[in-house]
């Protein structure tokens, strides 16, 4: 296969058919994926491809397969409704409130980076959609019932986000990222998240630190709930059965706003678990505002291993989500779902670790 084989126009089914030595219709079939085709052919027709140069009509290509190659990626949640009224960073009629304050937090750039990985080599691309109204959530599942999209990544900012199971009662192929707050029958794939939890307390108690308090989560996600559960009970199981805790809400000023009131509730304390990376990199600045010394004084831990781990000064020793590795994991049971429409739903839950730096 040579340069020579390329046609003075756009390169076409022919073409490649011609440089791979097989028919027109093997290669429509290794273009569109059909199985039943020897995978030795199927490298041939691709080494074909390549040399050709030649590019599908996605289009034509979704006359056959009935398929869009393309997925939704939806970031749904808890915003204001219209009418509903509200105050804050919520409050109606600010429409990129909930945008905003998605693009804040570096956890769903590394989701979106996870994603894209896995879909890029495939020939596919994900849909970026938000669904933080009733009426956003109404648009999300009609777009994927006309076949705009072939299934949807979900990542859920609210235990209360009724999307999953509007997703699953209209049998559309659906994966989340994290478990549902409620049983639904829908693949996710998750966070040993109090497993996390107790690491960050071992490594405070293991410090020498005896006067811990954390900044936990929001209380109504899942994932609050068991980094709180996992901490507390690791707690206890050495001796501490109390432990001071003020709520956040993952977010850097809900960080700062905790330290404060347990640096005035608690001005003895020495350790802080703080449930997420901006949580506890807020923390970090309202000790050194105090004059408290990071870890000298008062050691750090937050979760996620995010970027602002990394930022926050000194550097976070947090607990690892490995978030990239988590959405490509999450891509992959979709695309399996979508090849296999009956398969049962499935869940893969990952394994946290602490990385240590020069906060704890």
């Amino acid at each position: 296969m040579t340069d020579d084989l390329r046609s003075a126009g756009a390169p076409t089914l022919e073409d490649v058919a011609r440089a791979a030595g097989v028919s027109r219709a093997t290669v429509s079939r290794v273009i569109n994926g059909v199985r039943n085709v020897d995978p030795a052919i199927q490298e041939v027709v691709r080494q074909a491809v390549s040399v050709t140069g030649y590019a599908p009509n996605r289009a034509a290509r979704s006359l056959v397969t009935r398929r869009a190659d393309a997925v939704a990626l939806v970031v749904s949640g808890a915003g204001v409704e219209p009418g509903q009224g509200g105050s804050g960073s919520q409050a109606a009629g600010d429409d990129g409130s909930f945008t905003a304050q998605v693009f804040a937090d570096p956890f769903f750039g590394r989701v979106v980076t996870g994603v894209v990985n896995y879909l890029r080599p495939r020939g596919m691309h994900p849909v970026l959609m938000f669904a933080e109204t009733s009426r956003a959530r109404d648009e999300v599942v009609a777009y994927l019932r006309q076949g705009s999209a072939d299934g949807a990544l979900v990542v859920s900012t609210h235990a209360e986000d009724p999307l999953p199971g509007l997703l699953t009662e209209a049998g559309l192929a659906a994966v989340l990222y994290a478990r549902p707050a409620r049983p639904v029958p829908i693949s996710y794939v998750d966070l040993a998240h109090q497993d996390g939890a107790r690491l960050a307390a071992e490594h405070l108690l293991a410090r020498d630190c005896r006067r811990i308090a954390t900044i936990c989560g929001p209380l109504d996600v899942p994932a609050g709930q068991a980094r709180l559960a996992g901490f507390r009970d690791t707690m206890a199981r050495h001796g501490h059965p109390y432990t001071p805790i003020v709520e956040g809400q993952f977010t850097q000023e809900s960080g700062e706003a905790a330290m404060e009131r347990l640096l005035a509730e608690h001005p003895d304390l020495d350790g802080v678990f703080a449930a997420n990376d901006l949580m506890a990199m807020g923390a970090c600045h309202v000790l050194r505002e105090h004059g408290r010394r990071v870890p000298e004084d008062v050691a750090v831990v937050g979760f996620d291993d995010s970027s602002a781990a990394l930022a926050c000064r000194p550097p976070l020793t947090t607990v690892r989500q490995p978030v990239e590795e988590m959405a490509a994991e999450m891509t992959r049971l979709l695309l399996d779902r979508m090849a296999r429409p009956s398969s049962p739903a499935t869940s893969v839950i990952f394994e946290p670790a602490l990385v240590v730096r020069g906060s704890a």
